[in-house]
């Protein structure tokens, strides 16, 4: 279901209800603060508080604290998710194509040849641009299908059911200052009332009947949410600060180039900061959309302009891997890392040719180039006794397998399937959606 899907769905008889029926917690939390408004204002202030300059100052900042908590929350709540531009979005033709395509090069190739005019960097596991077979979208960076909202939410956090809405992109500056201002709310109550709380104990609280439980209960109540938020609320100023969404956090982001990575987009923490709140400090701490981009396009730690490939533990690392050349002694073989069938190959110095019986040459004459998906890279060892010495202390006396000529090879994609439980038989890989999705093979096109 697309995003028109999604809106159309809701005009009728049963998405109203289930509408209604999801705003149960936000009717459930605006009851509570409605509830400890009257608790404070009228039984504690009014009625218990007799310093009269002391209830002004009480009132004065409990209102402030309360209006900051109210606005953060309402837009939170009523900020769409956002709609994902026309030009994301497959057309009909393209997408009956990608379902009966023969092979996953094949949809690879379809998917890729659509986006490439598109500010896309993330990838599937498998390196192929992301696509959303419910909504028939190419995937912006950072968005993710709710199966709640049912559509495409650019950089979703995740579904929360207390404010009824996606934590986005739109919202996500909305959503971090309702927390931290619902915890200030709590902890402003809490010490407020603590004074009372304990002259209830004492028995010495003014006013009779329920009055007083109210004043019990709201220092309980208050301590308990402000327990509750203090965690979550540090969570996300943590997120924040590293510039990652919650589902980031359990899944890193895979790359064009580079591969998963958490860090991908963290660009030092005062940059994150601001890529959330803005530039303007005078508008940090008020609930108005400052935050930077247009929820499609992020700037990364890393440079995703070239045409790099990762491999298959998802090392970012693109620098010289010559220091990772070594000699396994306990494996009997040296390991050679391959990609796309690229084997290592043996060149002689001054045009000399192995003989057909491999007879070993000498190291003055071999000169061994290894190519991998990041280069190649040469060893040599010509007048090199030392390196020779080296070599020969690690492998000792233990008996060594071929010819010296090829060496066998252990395919990076194959690594990557048998790591995270996919087959070579599956179509298409795609990144599994909030709550899940149906398979990319089942879907088809009438």
């Amino acid at each position: 279901m697309g995003n028109d899907d999604y809106r159309r769905h809701r005009k009728t008889p049963c998405g109203c209800c289930m509408s209604v029926f999801k705003f149960i917690p936000v009717l459930f939390i605006f009851a509570v603060i409605g509830w400890s408004y009257y608790a404070y204002v009228v039984e504690l202030c009014v009625l218990n508080t007799e310093n009269r300059i002391a209830m002004i100052f009480m009132l004065l900042f409990y209102h402030i604290t309360l209006v900051l908590f109210l606005w953060s929350y309402w837009k939170t709540i009523l900020t769409s998710v956002g709609r994902v531009p026309d030009q994301w979005r497959i057309p009909d033709e393209e997408v009956n194509r990608l379902f009966h395509a023969d092979n996953p090069e094949a949809q690879k190739r379809i998917l890729n040849n659509f986006a490439r005019n598109l500010p896309v960097t993330n990838r599937t596991m498998n390196g192929s641009v992301r696509f959303c077979e419910k909504c028939k979208i190419i995937k912006p960076d950072r968005a993710h299908h709710c199966s709640v909202c049912s559509c495409c939410v650019l950089k979703m956090d995740h579904h929360c059911p207390w404010v009824n809405n996606c934590v986005n992109f739109y919202n996500y500056k909305f959503f971090v200052l309702f927390l931290g201002y619902a915890l200030i709310y709590c902890l402003y109550v809490a010490f407020t009332s603590l004074h009372d709380f304990i002259q209830f104990w004492k028995g010495q609280l003014n006013g009779t009947g329920m009055g007083r439980f109210h004043i019990l209960f709201l220092f309980f109540i208050s301590i308990m949410f402000a327990i509750s938020l203090v965690s979550l609320f540090g969570y996300h100023i943590y997120l924040v600060l590293v510039n990652r969404t919650t589902l980031e956090a359990f899944r890193a982001p895979i790359f064009r180039v580079g591969g998963p990575d958490k860090n991908g987009y963290n660009l030092g923490r005062y940059a994150n900061f601001c890529e959330v709140f803005g530039d303007d400090w005078k508008l940090w701490f008020l609930p108005i959309f400052t935050s930077r981009g247009d929820g499609m396009s992020y700037p990364t730690s890393t440079d995703q302009s070239g045409g790099g490939r990762y491999n298959a533990m998802g090392d970012t690392n693109t620098n010289s891997i010559t220091n990772r050349l070594d000699v396994q002694p306990t494996d009997k073989l040296i390991d050679a890392i391959a990609l796309n069938n690229h084997q290592p190959h043996l060149e002689l110095a001054d045009g000399q040719m192995p003989s057909n019986n491999h007879a070993a040459l000498p190291p003055s004459q071999v000169i061994v180039n290894i190519e991998n998906q990041l280069g190649a890279i040469t060893v040599s060892n010509a007048n090199n006794t030392h390196n020779a010495e080296v070599a020969n202390d690690q492998i000792g006396d233990q008996t060594h397998f071929g010819d010296g000529i090829s060496y066998p090879i252990r395919h990076l994609e194959e690594d990557t399937e048998s790591l995270l439980g996919y087959h070579s038989d599956t179509r298409i890989e795609l990144e599994e959606d909030f709550l899940g999705e149906g398979r990319f093979q089942d879907s088809r096109i009438p």
